[in-house]
């Protein structure tokens, strides 16, 4: 008898205990604000604000109001997306560490040198740069001896 493939079906009441409530929140503040509508809400505030300049006589508290809202607006976003982007960032590491993982003949060391120190990820860049100039090279001088010697076998 066959076996029921399973399949994950997200219930968004679990969304929140699996994801702990500040990661729920902070992706969706983080979707919400990347969208249109946020931009214009946004345009409409600052708009707004400077209609009623005239009206406050462009006081320091009419000007106070602006400044303290975009630097606590700004000072809050700035967590949100930096927990969404720690979180794209590490789903993305885990990726390619699957994708060298199966690769035959990839170095497995790869996989997790997001944990290498500063130095080692710099001897390893240095490396791979290496690598990438000899390869380089060795297309450049095939390309031209071809080009000197011309196709041949067609």
């Amino acid at each position: 008898m066959a076996r029921k493939k399973a399949t994950a079906k997200i219930n968004p009441d679990n969304l929140v205990l699996a994801q702990g409530w500040f990661s729920w929140f902070a992706c969706a503040i983080a979707h919400l604000s990347g969208k249109p509508a946020a931009f214009m809400a946004a345009t409409g505030i600052v708009i707004a604000w400077a209609a009623t300049g005239p009206l406050f006589n462009y006081s320091d508290t009419w000007q106070l109001v602006i400044n303290t809202s975009t630097t606590i607006v700004t000072f809050l976003m700035v967590f949100l997306i930096q927990n969404t982007q720690n979180r794209d960032t590490m789903a993305l590491q885990i990726k390619l560490a699957e994708l060298i993982i199966v690769m035959h003949g990839a170095k497995n060391k790869l996989a997790t040198a997001e944990d290498l120190s500063d130095e080692e990820l710099e001897k390893l860049h240095q490396e791979y740069r290496s690598r990438a100039d000899e390869t380089l090279a060795s297309l450049t001088q095939r390309r031209s001896a071809k080009g000197r010697g011309g196709r041949s076998g067609k």
